[in-house]
């Protein structure tokens, strides 16, 4: 497999970034594409797909910003529509755990004749040090219209390990791997350890969706962004993923890292520091 060239959509995202590095590491031929390569990459604009695959015998595909937005659905099925007539062997799909939008992306890529491999992920440990709630945490207080409902986060190197094994290893197309943490938090407990081992005060507050919505509206948040919000704070977190998988070990034989463990790491870089 040393001579295949594997193709990686959302190379610059939490996963696709690690999954790239993870394959020029093993010596892989990786492509990465995105609006800024060539052939460019746009999820926007299908007609530079087809050259983007072209020659490509794998692709690790995270669709961005999520499968949940209006047209993921679609763009998905074009991709493998068009995947199967470049000669793809094989996608990886990056999907979201108990999203509706998700699993029908899902099902457009199984019935789409590639081989598959699928990874339904719940919410990343980064989403709290490379993704929008790392301003909250830096300035002291993290706003969420959210309460004491339990995610079971999992980190995004376990997903690229995942990934990367599905990508370069027998033995898992067709498969689905539901992939969690080890253990269930709320986005409190979640903050109150990240408060714990930077030795600061960082607080935790829930509010309303209404008033959520109306604090990004007036930071001039864009409002497709403002839609996915709410669909995942109103829909997804309503209990549905308050439970535990073993699809880590199913795929790479060893358990799902520990928030305690991502937390300590993560603090000794400083990305959580006060910058006032």
């Amino acid at each position: 497999m040393g001579s295949e060239t594997i193709l990686i959509l959302g190379g610059s995202g939490k996963t696709g970034r690690r999954v790239a590095e993870r394959l020029s590491a093993k010596g892989k031929d990786v492509r990465l594409a995105s609006r800024s390569t060539v052939p460019a990459f746009d999820w926007t604009d299908s007609s530079g797909w087809a050259a983007a695959l072209d020659g490509a015998d794998a692709a690790y595909v995270s669709y961005q910003p999520d499968l949940a937005v209006p047209g993921a659905v679609e763009a998905i099925s074009t991709l493998c529509r068009l995947a199967a007539e470049k000669g793809v062997k094989h996608l990886v799909l990056l999907s979201g755990r108990g999203e509706d939008e998700a699993m029908a992306a899902e099902a457009a890529l199984k019935q789409s004749g590639v081989g598959y491999t699928i990874i339904s992920a719940s919410w990343f440990f980064q989403n709290f040090s490379e993704a929008f709630l790392l301003d909250g945490i830096q300035a002291g207080e993290l706003v969420l219209p959210v309460g004491d409902v339990k995610e079971p986060f999992i980190d995004a190197d376990d997903i690229a390990d995942v990934a990367v094994a599905a990508l370069t290893e027998p033995g898992h197309k067709g498969k689905t791997y539901e992939v969690t943490g080890p253990r269930l938090m709320t986005f409190g407990e979640a903050v109150a350890e990240i408060a714990r081992q930077t030795g600061r005060d960082i607080r935790f507050t829930t509010v309303g969706i209404g008033d959520y919505v109306a604090m990004l509206e007036q930071a001039q948040i864009p409002a497709d962004y403002i839609g996915l919000i709410r669909y995942l704070f109103t829909s997804v977190l309503d209990g549905r993923n308050e439970s535990l998988t073993d699809g880590v070990v199913q795929a790479l034989g060893r358990p799902p890292r520990e928030f305690a463990e991502y937390v300590r790491e993560t603090a000794a870089t400083g990305v959580w520091e006060d910058l006032k």
